[in-house]
């Protein structure tokens, strides 16, 4: 099953972002952004337009998961989507404690984040901001936003390095070369975006999304939100101490929703889910 989507630069007309502190939308190499400041910190937000896309792994992919079964999901709105996970700055600018164990510089990703806590700092965030609409990106968006157009195990191609992505070296994807292990976090923006100027998809902290955990259905999904209740939320992309195979862009990991590990942050989209 091939991959069709729209891309950020050729899409329907972005929604627009009329709240306090959000710049008028501009146009880059990779597509329609609008930044937001709040306090002394900044998020820059990418527009990504509806789409359709193959979500999951191919059978053949190697070393994929359980639960990745291929369906074709369409997203019939586009939706604006941080082009960094939320920085230790930024949560800083909204709610007054920092839990994160990496605290060496105002751009690393917060994490220590359960996804109670990420809700409340986006509902605090929504508070200060009328209109703002922030929010978890669903799963299917998460996935989305991540493969940039990619059929690949990785938005950067068919594997990845410590040059692309902040993960344990030692262990890499599919017998490949061995590289570096840099035993924490690295700032949000520390490594390469993928194509449509989102950074660290792959690695560097698990990302909560909105939806609980269910089995992926075989048949055509759209604008899929997960199961109305559940045991386990889910995370996306890997993190700093994970085998590379872990980063791939169908990966899918769950936890519960109050745990706290120091390996989870999170990216706010904005927009109806």
């Amino acid at each position: 099953m091939s991959v069709i989507t729209s891309t950020p630069a050729h899409g329907t007309s972005p929604e627009p972002l009329v709240v306090t502190g959000a710049s008028e939308p501009y146009e880059d190499r990779f597509g329609t952004a609008v930044a937001l400041e709040i306090g002394n910190a900044r998020q820059v937000f990418r527009w990504l337009p509806p789409g359709r896309f193959s979500m999951g792994s191919p059978a053949d992919e190697p070393e994929r998961g359980r639960g990745e079964t291929l369906h074709e999901v369409s997203l019939s709105r586009g939706f604006w989507l941080a082009d960094t996970a939320c920085t230790q700055a930024f949560w800083l600018a909204v709610w007054p404690v920092n839990p994160s164990h990496f605290q060496d510089h105002p751009n690393n990703p917060v994490e220590n984040v359960s996804w109670h806590d990420a809700q409340g700092f986006i509902a605090e965030l929504n508070r200060r901001l009328p209109g703002l609409a922030a929010r978890l990106p669903s799963e299917a968006e998460w996935e989305y936003a991540c493969r940039a157009g990619t059929t690949t195990p990785f938005s950067f191609g068919d594997t990845i390095d410590c040059t692309q992505a902040n993960y344990h070296g030692a262990y890499p994807y599919a017998n490949g070369d061995k590289g570096i292990y840099r035993q924490r976090t690295v700032t949000v923006d520390a490594l390469p975006a993928n194509c449509w100027g989102l950074y660290q998809m792959h690695g560097n902290v698990w990302e909560w999304c909105a939806d609980w955990h269910t089995e992926y259905p075989t048949a055509a999904q759209r604008d899929p939100r997960g199961p109305g209740f559940g045991k386990m939320r889910i995370l996306r992309g890997g993190t700093w101490s994970d085998p590379a195979r872990y980063l791939r862009s169908a990966t899918r990991s769950r936890i519960e929703p109050a745990y706290r590990p120091r390996s989870t942050g999170f990216r706010i989209a904005l927009g109806t889910l």
